[in-house]
């Protein structure tokens, strides 16, 4: 299964504008895909709250896991972005 390890890139991390943000892309692009940070359990990418849970800061490194390996690249392309800058 495609994974991409990548740091997080928003200043406050994975609240909850940033955790908004990658569940509605992960919701569009009709996969299931994971988050999960080192040594914690995977949770679900499509849910802000579970997103939210991992209590992911700017800098900390979060793997993201899906089947489509395309997806893997475009949602850790926003885990890496810094979404509070939009």
């Amino acid at each position: 299964m495609p994974s991409q390890t990548v740091t997080v890139g928003s200043r406050v991390g994975l609240h909850a504008r940033p955790a908004a943000l990658i569940a509605e892309a992960v919701g569009k692009a009709g996969v299931p895909v994971t988050l999960a940070t080192p040594g914690g359990a995977p949770v679900d990418a499509g849910s802000p709250l579970m997103i939210m849970t991992l209590g992911a800061q700017k800098g900390a490194e979060v793997t993201v896991t899906s089947d489509d390996a395309a997806v893997v690249e475009r949602i850790a392309g926003l885990v890496a972005a810094d979404l509070d800058a939009e």
